[in-house]
């Protein structure tokens, strides 16, 4: 009973959450003007332009990790990597972080591959990966550090009372980050005590996170690495083609608006739904969009982006036993 109630809560409380994160932003939101833009004001070259990115974004992921396993003597299907990659995605919209595991064990069903030295190799990935976002993040803040001068002056850095800061949306933002964080260190903790009491366990996660070390064509990687970054950014940059509101903000408010939004779905909600939108929202009224631009905005490319996210995991549930029938 308590293991059931554990489960439910893991499964309901990121909902929960985004759900009154999104509340919160669009309570007092005109969804019909929102839909007069989805149907008349978007353009749908644009958008279309834009999601092809997304989807080299995952393949470039599948195509990466490949490489990561074959240190470890794991030489599964390119295809099959992709395909788990896309899955893992759509898991992850209705159980947040699930889809990690969901693609070693994708792995471990039809290519026969150790699913936890595949989970290590997933744990150096994500090292990478976190450190490519705080290098990005670094490049942003020097190249735009007047707008976050201003920023700063306008909300962190003269604030007279703890009641203005408590209006702040940044102080939010801040806030649901670090719950994020907590949250994901304290499961992490969790993990490895109880990965701790089966020593082949974690000696094998630990060979698939040192597998970095003998990856054959580190160049390759590194351009991996980039291209996933470079195509994350180009899904959401060219967005702002395809409204008038957002049509004349540049490369670099959309770096400034990416970085944020990253960090914001650091908080374990499906697809980053909610602290997303607040990031986003709050960033493209910094530069000049109104609140209702942004928010109209915010709530169509996410929805769009989720949509595909989802139409790419159903791919490769469908793709998945079809490409392998030939080895049973």
């Amino acid at each position: 009973m308590k293991k059931l109630l554990k489960k439910t809560l893991e499964l309901v409380l990121p909902i929960v959450l985004g759900g009154f994160i999104l509340y919160w932003v669009y309570r007092d939101f005109d969804f019909a003007e929102a839909g007069d833009v989805l149907l008349y004001g978007t353009n749908w070259g644009w958008m279309l332009f834009s999601l092809v990115f997304g989807v080299f974004a995952q393949v470039f992921r599948g195509w990466r990790w490949r490489q990561t396993l074959e240190p470890l003597d794991a030489f599964p299907k390119k295809s099959d990597c992709v395909n788990a990659i896309f899955v893992s995605y759509a898991a992850s919209l209705i159980v947040p972080r699930i889809g990690e595991v969901s693609r070693c064990g994708i792995l471990a069903k039809y290519d026969n591959v150790s699913f936890a030295k595949s989970l290590g190799t997933v744990v150096t990935e994500r090292l990478v990966d976190t450190l490519t976002i705080l290098l990005i993040t670094g490049i942003t803040v020097l190249l735009q550090m007047p707008v976050f001068i201003t920023f700063l002056h306008q909300t962190g850095t003269k604030i007279p009372s703890f009641l203005h800061l408590l209006s702040s949306v940044w102080f939010y933002i801040v806030f649901f980050c670090f719950i994020g964080v907590i949250i994901l260190l304290y499961a992490l903790r969790k993990t490895l005590f109880f990965y701790e009491r089966v020593k082949g366990f974690v000696l094998n996660i630990w060979e698939g996170v040192m597998s970095l070390k003998g990856v054959r064509n580190i160049p390759l990687f590194i351009f991996y690495t980039i291209a996933i970054w470079a195509c994350y950014f180009f899904h959401f940059y060219f967005t702002f083609y395809c409204f008038a509101f957002t049509a004349h903000l540049d490369i670099m408010a959309a770096l400034v608006m990416f970085v944020a939004g990253t960090f914001a779905v650091i908080v374990p909600t499906p697809n980053g739904a909610g602290p997303w939108h607040f990031a986003i929202i709050s960033m493209m009224m910094l530069y000049g969009v109104n609140v209702t631009d942004a928010g109209i905005f915010a709530l169509i490319v996410h929805v769009i982006q989720t949509f595909l996210v989802a139409l790419l995991g159903i791919y490769g549930l469908v793709a998945l036993p079809l490409t392998n029938r030939q080895r049973k």
